[in-house]
């Protein structure tokens, strides 16, 4: 026998249908943001698993990272890209959760990513974040620390100059407009700690090498950067 909040589900889904936020089809009563079909389909990177990987590599000699990692391979026109533009442009806040959940899921057991002490999401500008209603990455992060229990440390790094989007800059570009345009706060806190750099997507990696080249003014820390999605397959 249908309920009341059957019948009052099925009239919001005439009026707001719920749609998987992967591949815009309508998701079944018991799935939530994601369809199964995409859970079991997005495409992971396992670079959690591999200390060597491209993303660590492209790294090399440019900032000393513990590990970097991404969730998943991000392609043009495909079901991330379509995750990531639900949360950046369309104010899904929980398609930025479930990428932080999976995330969180991929690197709970993993051994380069244990004893981590605070996540950090990469901060926006507060005219950027008040435009867009929130900070994608600490979405991300809020993902992550459902799973893991790891707090989060969104106070410690902010964005104190506000830049234009890094959107079809060129490499040489991105690396200019993020260049000494955070600043950490509370330092002290920090001594001594393994902190997780939270973004949306690795490409260039020159915002998450901005904000490691600040942090690494701090006694004793250890920085590691883990992302949604990468550029790749």
């Amino acid at each position: 026998m249908m309920t009341f909040r059957d019948w009052l589900d099925s009239i919001l889904n005439l009026f707001y249908p719920r749609v998987c936020a992967a591949c815009g089809e309508p998701l079944l009563k018991d799935e939530e943001t994601v369809c199964l079909k995409c859970r079991f389909t997005l495409p992971k990177t396992g670079y959690e698993l591999n200390p060597d990987n491209p993303l660590t590599q492209n790294f090399y000699g440019r900032v000393r990272f513990h590990a970097v990692t991404a969730c998943f391979f991000f392609a043009k026109t495909g079901k991330v890209q379509h995750l990531i533009h639900e949360l950046k442009y369309k104010g899904n806040k929980e398609a930025g959760v479930f990428l932080g959940q999976q995330l969180g899921e991929s690197i709970k057991e993993a051994p380069l990513f244990q004893g981590i002490d605070f996540l950090i999401p990469v901060p926006l500008h507060p005219k950027r974040e008040k435009q867009r209603g929130y900070n994608q990455s600490l979405m991300i992060a809020q993902g992550i620390n459902e799973v893991t229990g790891i707090p989060i440390g969104d106070k410690y790094l902010v964005r104190a100059v506000h830049t234009s989007t890094q959107t079809k800059k060129s490499a040489d570009e991105r690396f200019k407009n993020v260049k000494d345009i955070f600043e950490v706060r509370f330092p002290k806190e920090l001594e001594n700690k393994h902190v997780l750099l939270i973004d949306d997507v690795l490409t260039t990696g020159a915002t998450l090498e901005a904000c490691a080249h600040q942090l690494e003014s701090v006694p004793g820390i250890t920085i590691s950067a883990a992302t949604a999605a990468c550029a790749g397959n």
